[in-house]
């Protein structure tokens, strides 16, 4: 017994109290151990609610809310207090004869937010620059999943306007689907009409939900923590922090791993949360679709974010006339979409031309495929030209990420210097020996997007028959390779920023 009390006695409450609270250096992501030793924990309390549906439901609310909290501390109120004005906001605008009036203050309250926190900065620096002024920019928290969880406000109110759905009787049930933990803080961006029906249904998870969760949850953490982590601390990072040092072959891989980083990094968070859900027995549409096979611009953004690029489709791009006002409007509509798609990603001129270079190439596709060509919308290339098609849409894609990853447009003009003035071929071999580990995990991360669908199949039906005796190892073996592969600090997902 005395050992034992010295055990307790030894104890650090004060630190273990301090892990509990808000840290913003020490947030609570899934690619964290953290966070597994979290989630086993909720995971018991979950199922001993299996049968108390409403009891379930508040007890996920309340874990969803703080572990908002412990990413953004008390901004977590934000999430709450659009949470009860759309949800009253919705009821009127389905009980009552002057609904616009209502939808516009939805909108009022949720872009206005969301224009405060990521916005005033850009915009009253801008104001000041045309005016000669000395813009100090002032000190604005941006909490983090902000313009996810807005945007999921606006499709409900939205939706329930156009009377796609009814509004939600519970404001729990709405509780529950804005905050819900595995989409909050950066996506997919899941819609009412979606979620809704699956909130109070009985609680039931397949076999095959397990095996394809556990799945999910092993890519996401293999993609995240392994490849965009890797190759990021390991050469990505040096190339675009200091361009001048690396000839315009490094500069190129450099663009080459930024491309397959980000993309293992936001698709790697979106396989995780698809893969928790399912194993709290919810489902969600698939967030990306091998967007490196895309064959243009406009096929990158139907496999690429795609809960975001319907979103804008649906509630911008439709909401301006579409194509319904002839060819020419239908330019303006996607231009201006695609410029508030940039907007959307960041508060900076940089965002603003990426948005608006793929917007233009979306058009130039359109132009040139639908009118000059005469192909229908759906028509993809086969064979060689659909090879060059898919490689010269991969090249675009990388140098548009220019923008995406640099601070300013003269970084974008020193790499693009560096890239075709010293381009110094010679010097390739030694950095692929240099830097073998980082380029076979971008080739992995390449192969893996032409793989036939029937391998996930295969993989998943393993999990399947295997039960939780082959999920744990799967997961043993990840965390192993994670380990060997890590640095000292978890790394935040890219997409948190936005």
């Amino acid at each position: 017994m005395s050992q034992l009390s010295e055990y307790f006695a030894s104890m650090n409450f004060t630190k273990v109290w301090d892990i509990l609270l808000y840290n913003p250096r020490e947030p609570l992501l899934f690619s964290s151990g953290a966070f597994l030793f979290v989630f086993l924990g909720f995971m018991l309390a979950y199922f001993a609610f299996r049968k108390r549906l409403s009891a379930r439901l508040l007890f996920v609310t309340l874990f969803s809310y703080y572990f908002f909290y412990k990413s953004s501390g008390f901004y977590f109120l934000l999430l709450a207090l659009v949470t009860v004005s759309d949800f009253l906001i919705a009821r009127r605008v389905h009980a009552g004869s002057r609904r616009k009036p209502w939808v516009a203050l939805s909108l009022l309250v949720n872009l206005g937010m969301l224009a405060y926190f990521k916005y005033t900065n850009f915009f009253a620096g801008m104001v000041s620059q045309m005016i000669g002024g000395n813009f100090q920019p002032w000190d604005i928290f941006l909490p983090v999943g902000i313009s996810f969880y807005t945007f999921k406000t606006i499709s409900y109110v939205v939706d329930v306007y156009r009377g796609r759905m009814k509004p939600m009787e519970s404001l729990l049930d709405y509780a529950f689907y804005v905050s819900f933990f595995p989409t909050l803080l950066a996506g997919p961006i899941v819609r009412a009409t979606e979620f809704g029906p699956q909130i109070r249904k009985p609680l039931h998870i397949s076999q095959k939900m397990f095996a394809t969760g556990v799945y999910f949850i092993l890519i996401g953490l293999f993609k995240k923590a392994v490849i965009s982590d890797y190759i990021s601390q390991n050469f990505v990072d040096r190339i675009f922090d200091n361009p001048t040092l690396f000839s315009g072959g490094e500069v190129l891989l450099g663009i080459y791993g930024y491309c397959i980083q980000i993309y293992s990094d936001f698709s790697g968070y979106s396989d995780m949360a698809i893969g928790i859900s399912l194993l709290l027995g919810f489902e969600l549409s698939m967030n990306f679709n091998a967007p490196f096979k895309a064959d243009s611009m406009s096929d990158f953004w139907r496999r690429w974010h795609i809960s975001l690029s319907t979103w804008i489709r649906d509630y911008i791009y439709i909401s301006l006339g579409g194509n319904r006002r002839g060819k020419w409007m239908m330019y303006l509509n996607q231009m201006i979409a695609m410029t508030l798609c940039g907007l959307w990603h960041g508060a900076s001129l940089n965002f603003v031309v990426w948005g608006v270079l793929h917007g233009l190439l979306v058009c130039v596709h359109k132009f040139w495929s639908q009118t000059v060509l005469k192909h229908d919308r759906h028509y993809h290339p086969t064979g060689v030209r659909r090879f060059f098609s898919v490689l010269i849409t991969f090249h675009v894609l990388c140098l548009t990420w220019l923008f995406f990853r640099c601070k300013d447009f003269d970084s974008v003009w020193v790499m693009l210097h560096q890239l075709v003035a010293k381009f110094n071929p010679s010097v390739l071999p030694d950095v692929f020996a240099g830097y073998k580990y980082v380029f076979m995990l971008m080739v992995l991360a390449l192969v893996t997007h032409w793989l036939p669908d029937n391998w996930q199949d295969r993989i998943i039906r393993v999990f399947e028959k295997g039960g939780v005796l082959v999920s744990a190892v799967a997961l043993t073996a990840i965390i192993f390779i994670i380990m060997q592969v890590k640095s000292s600090d978890v790394q935040p997902f890219i997409y948190f920023q936005f």
